[in-house]
């Protein structure tokens, strides 16, 4: 592994009753973190190859992660995003070298799969800060049901020169999903949209 992690932190989301009505199967949703050493904190540099190479690294070890705790083999898994908090002494294009050029692909082949494009977010906080991972249908985008997200928190991380990346997989959209538009019986698979 390029990456040197300090800590790895998975977190299961079981949700079996919503304003009263169970949710029948339950939603879960799991999302494993790697707190890492940022490689470049306090200095710029135009060249963020070692990040990008942990990105694909950390891809696969934090989606296989994930997905055990999800209890699912990964081409049950529904939905899916990724996400990184960076530690003061760096910047966001730190988190965008670990999410973009490479981190997908270890992601699809461990989910058999996944069209449409992971949703991502990134942002720059110290420890305990909230990051949200925006979640998507893996197989097209436009399937409103799967449209969430999860929020996530390490208590002491990320230190100023860290970056906490996350992977996040679902068993299933939101419960008791009612607000119309492409549903998973719909799913034509052409594009990763629809």
């Amino acid at each position: 592994m390029s990456a040197a992690i300090r800590k790895i932190v998975t977190l299961v989301d079981e949700t079996l009753v919503e304003m009263g009505r169970p949710v029948d199967p339950p939603v879960r949703r799991a999302a494993a973190v790697a707190v890492i050493a940022n490689p470049f904190a306090g200095r710029y540099s135009e060249d963020l190859e070692a990040l990008v190479a942990a990105g694909e690294e950390l891809g696969d070890l934090l989606v296989r992660r994930a997905v055990a705790a999800l209890g699912l083999p990964g081409d049950a898994v529904q939905s899916y995003g990724k996400a990184a908090l960076v530690g003061e002494d760096g910047e966001l294009e730190h988190a965008a070298a670990l999410l973009h050029p490479r981190m997908g692909a270890p992601v699809r082949r461990a989910l058999g799969g996944g069209a449409a494009l992971i949703p991502s977010s990134k942002k720059r906080g110290g420890p305990g800060a909230p990051l949200d991972i925006p979640l998507g249908h893996k197989d097209a985008a436009f399937v409103r049901s799967h449209f969430d997200g999860m929020e996530v928190r390490v208590n002491d991380a990320p230190r100023a020169g860290e970056i906490m990346v996350v992977v996040a997989v679902t068993s299933g959209g939101r419960p008791h999903p009612r607000v119309g538009g492409l549903t998973i019986d719909g799913i034509k698979g052409e594009d990763g949209l629809r």
